[in-house]
């Protein structure tokens, strides 16, 4: 799989929110552990075949 960048910003709600240069791709998190661990399971649900 080739990369895929995200932009990560501070959510004005609070907490994180993540989208995907390039791909539909869209998460948010508390915190920055979490955003992590809910990135990989974004990428997994976007190329699940």
């Amino acid at each position: 799989m080739d990369k895929i960048n995200f932009i990560v910003e501070e959510s004005l709600e609070g907490g994180y929110i993540a989208r995907a240069i390039g791909h539909s791709i869209f998460t948010e998190a508390n915190n920055i552990e979490e955003l992590e661990k809910n990135i990989k399971e974004a990428i997994a649900c976007h190329f699940e075949k």
